[in-house]
């Protein structure tokens, strides 16, 4: 209970000094600060297409997060998301435009775990290669990031057949028969992008939530997280829990790009970077401090930013640059204060291990002085 508080105080005064800053940085430059962020909120809940924007973004911040935030509980840092995305993405749509007569009750479940799987086999490899060989995992899906990248891009502009392509930088978008678009969403949120895809998302959280905390397997990723060689030394297998936990990590990450391909884009097209999702679920899963709700409301907080920022200019004159240095902000006082409770708890430890060696030495001492008063009486 002391650690939630103690995330939820960290992650609360990491939004406040992101704002302050933000506000700080506004008045500088010669801006007003209270009505740039009215026209931050207005643009964000101004109207209900507003709302749904919000959603839409929430979703894949959501999923990307909860990937982030397991394979962290297992130990690892999975910085490789945007590329896992980009796989279930680039999968998904090409699937579905593949076989456009497939009827939807059949074609969207299977778009969906074509993509969760693509990007479950992203992230397993370099989860086996940390297990098998020690590699970093770090290194390997930074690098995967890249793969992935040109990858898709190749994919879309030489293999690919023309019939599902627009042109050689976009494919066609794909049918009513793949889209998790809804009418009466779109409908109730004046034409947004929103689709079913945020219903998954939260139905994830729950999933994600009873899988680590309920079951056996999250019971054994958590404690090869906490120490591997005791986890080991109880019959678990390090190994296995390792390619396990990055495979649930990559899949989560592959859903999110397998929905924003069928449920807001439409259609897949070439990409210059790799998907800024992975990026900022990774962000969000840091402000939501290993919480599953604080993942939802870390979301939430970023998409509010995200498209609150986009009316900024027109409603205020604020750039809409100032939004990614409040968000760097929060993001900036969140890791050091993680770095800082780092510091203490190594420092803690240090102490503990100090205390029980000294403990240990006095009594050798008593110990030894006793047998001497013993021999000595006799």
């Amino acid at each position: 209970m002391t650690a939630q508080k103690n995330s939820f105080s960290v992650a609360l005064f990491s939004v406040l000094f992101g704002l302050i800053i933000g506000a700080v940085i506004m008045l500088v430059f010669g801006y007003n600060p209270i009505s740039g962020y009215v026209a931050l909120l207005g643009s964000a809940f101004g109207s209900m297409q507003d709302i749904g924007s919000v959603l839409t973004q929430m979703t894949p911040l959501i999923l990307t997060a909860l990937g982030f935030t397991v394979a962290q509980t297992a130990g690892f840092f999975n910085i490789g998301l945007s590329g896992q995305a980009l796989a279930g993405w680039v999968g998904a749509v090409w699937y579905a435009l593949s076989f456009p007569d497939m009827p939807a009750y059949l074609m969207i479940p299977s778009a969906l775990i074509l993509g969760t799987g693509l990007g479950a086999l992203a992230s397993a490899i370099p989860g086996w290669l940390r297990a098998q060989f020690g590699a970093s995992e770090v290194i390997v899906t930074i690098m995967m990031n890249y793969i992935l990248l040109f990858l898709g891009n190749n994919i879309l502009q030489n293999t690919m057949a023309k019939g599902i392509k627009d042109s050689a930088e976009t494919t066609k978008q794909v049918g009513a028969n793949a889209s998790l678009q809804m009418k009466w969403l779109t409908d109730l949120t004046q034409g947004s992008s929103i689709s079913a895809g945020i219903f998954i998302a939260l139905l994830m959280i729950v999933v994600v939530w009873f899988i680590m905390t309920k079951t056996t397997l999250g019971f054994e990723i958590r404690a090869v997280g906490l120490n591997a060689d005791a986890a080991k030394y109880a019959g678990m297998s390090a190994k296995r829990n390792a390619v396990v936990a990055m495979a649930i990590s990559g899949g989560l990450a592959g859903l999110a790009g397998t929905i924003e391909g069928l449920g807001n884009y439409l259609n897949f097209f070439t990409q210059n970077g790799s998907p800024a999702i992975g990026f900022d679920g990774m962000a969000v899963a840091l402000l939501g401090g290993g919480s599953y709700l604080g993942v939802l409301a870390a979301a939430a907080i970023f998409s509010v930013l995200k498209i609150g920022g986009l009316g900024m200019p027109m409603s205020s004159g604020v750039p809409f640059e100032l939004v990614d240095i409040v968000t760097a902000s929060i993001i900036f006082f969140v890791g050091a204060s993680y770095l800082i409770q780092l510091i203490q708890k190594r420092v803690q430890a240090m102490d503990e291990k100090a205390a029980q060696t000294a403990a240990a030495k006095k009594a050798a001492k008593v110990g030894s002085a006793t047998d001497k008063n013993q021999k000595g009486g006799e």
